[in-house]
């Protein structure tokens, strides 16, 4: 049984957080995992500039930071569950990603969860090659999800 838990952090309501699951839960079943438990947490921009400043040593707000539990190409175990990590997600940036995107609130949080996720599996985007494996497997997933980015 997989467990996502989303945490929303902030003083605003978010209704499209059950869609972002649904979404994750679709991921996982592409990828053929099971038993994988992640957290979502959702903040603002203050918070999300202070982790990125602590961990990464950038001195500005970001939209999606990871914190993967695989740095060592093994997954740790937790009973019979593999704990992937935790994605935070500022809802400031993604608003403002959304406008600017010119796409809905809900394709941009699901994008950066989705960002997140294969972020957790180990995928990146430092270099072209692996900016295009990364970038198709997250598109698959909106797509066939139907989050689209118009709006």
């Amino acid at each position: 049984m997989n467990n996502i838990e989303i945490f929303n952090e902030t003083d605003k309501k978010i209704e499209e957080l059950e869609e972002v699951k649904k979404v994750l839960d679709y991921a996982i079943k592409k990828e053929k995992l099971s038993n994988v438990e992640f957290n979502i947490i959702i903040v603002d921009n203050n918070y999300i500039h202070n982790l990125n400043k602590t961990y990464r040593n950038i001195d500005r707000e970001t939209d999606v930071i990871t914190f993967a539990l695989d740095d060592e190409d093994k997954v740790i175990s937790a009973g019979d569950s593999n704990v992937l990590g935790d994605i935070y997600i500022s809802v400031d940036k993604a608003k403002e990603q959304a406008k600017l995107y010119n796409h809905s609130f809900l394709r941009e949080i699901c994008f950066l969860a989705v960002h997140g996720f294969y972020h957790l599996l180990g995928y990146d985007h430092m270099t072209k090659e692996e900016e295009k494996v990364m970038f198709e497997k997250q598109e698959e997933v909106l797509n066939e999800c139907e989050i689209k980015r118009e709006k």
